[in-house]
Formats: structure tokens, C-alpha cells, sequence
């Protein structure tokens, strides 16, 4: 699986949709974004930024992926914002865009090729759609959880026993929550 230090880079991506006391963000609302966390997590764009089509194919790969996690984590925090089905589509669909080798005879001597003429932005997408589907398909799926602490909407591998949330903070303010609730029942 692909990994960027000790994280999984479908789970990066989900992570680009976040939430803190002031609502909801978006951290690839822009094309600068994308090229940002393209950047970020390691996939070689080229020389050339990133288009508007493709800012518009990371963000339907996101929905999709986190709407799939939502499907293997039984979560119900929020609505969902594509079907189960459009959700399987667009992963799958973004998936055939990988380049497959392919090998040609030019001036007599064997070459390899490749069978698409994609972009590095798709095609680096399309390398997170495939872990992706070996996340979400495969033994790694049940590590995947919701954080389930107050107000986060993210996704997490569970990589110790006792890891219940996405990160420290989130664990501080759900046991925060948990003893406020205590003291007030009380009174």
C-alpha cells in the first residue's frame, strides 16, 4: 500500500475535508490547492499546474472515497453527499485511467510503452483511486474508522488497540465531552 510516512494516501485525501469550531473546510477548493497537496503527498504533476477538470476529478474521487469509507465504517455522522452507486462509479471509472505497459516494435527493436496519454495529475489520481480500492476492499479495510469525537468528520487507520480517534486533539475533547456529561448528570 502506498504510504506517506505513516499514512495511507486515500486517507490523506479524505483528510482534505475537515472541521473545527468555525464549520466545515475545504482544503481543495482551489486549483492551487490540488497542486499543493498533489505536492504534498508525493505525485509528480509534471512541470505544468493542475487544470480545472482535474480539480474537479480530485474532488469527485474524494466524495466517492469517503463516501465509500462511510459504507465500511457503518458511519452516520452527516448525510451523504453521492450515492453508494455514483460513489463505486467514479472510483471505478478513475481507475481505468491508469497507463497499462504496453510493448511495441519501433525500428525493429522492442519498446516499452504505455496504453494512455493522461496527465500526471490523472494519472497520479488514478493511482489513489486504485489504493483506494485496495483500502477499501482489502484486509486494511477493517482498520479504517470515523472519528466519532464532538464535531470531527475525518478518517483514521486504527493502528493501536486502543486508538479510538483521529488524533489527540479529537481524543481530549471527546473525553472532555464524556466527563462534562458525567458531572452534569450528576448535579
Amino acid at each position: 500500500m502506498w504510504m506517506l510516512s505513516d499514512e495511507i494516501v486515500p486517507v490523506r485525501l479524505m483528510a482534505t475535508v475537515w472541521a473545527d469550531t468555525s464549520g466545515l473546510h475545504d482544503d481543495l477548493e482551489t486549483r492551487e490547492n490540488l497542486d499543493a497537496w498533489l505536492d504534498a503527498v508525493g505525485i509528480d504533476r509534471g512541470a505544468r499546474h493542475s487544470s480545472a477538470a482535474e480539480l474537479a476529478l480530485a474532488r469527485r474521487l474524494r466524495a466517492a472515497v469517503r463516501r465509500l469509507a462511510a459504507q465500511v465504517t457503518a458511519d452516520d455522522r452527516q448525510p451523504a453527499t453521492v450515492s453508494l452507486d455514483t460513489a463505486l462509479a467514479d472510483l471505478n471509472d478513475l481507475v481505468t485511467h491508469l497507463p497499462v505497459p504496453q510493448l511495441t516494435l519501433v525500428s525493429g527493436e522492442l519498446r516499452e510503452t504505455s496504453s494512455r496519454d493522461a496527465s500526471a495529475v490523472v494519472t497520479g489520481l488514478a493511482r489513489v483511486a486504485r489504493e483506494s480500492i485496495a483500502l477499501l476492499g482489502g484486509p486494511d479495510a477493517a482498520k479504517l474508522r470515523a472519528c466519532y469525537a464532538p464535531g470531527c468528520v475525518l478518517y483514521f487507520m486504527k493502528t493501536h488497540p486502543r486508538r479510538e480517534w483521529c488524533s489527540v486533539a479529537c481524543g481530549n475533547r471527546a473525553r472532555a465531552a464524556r466527563h462534562y456529561e458525567k458531572v452534569r448528570s450528576t448535579r
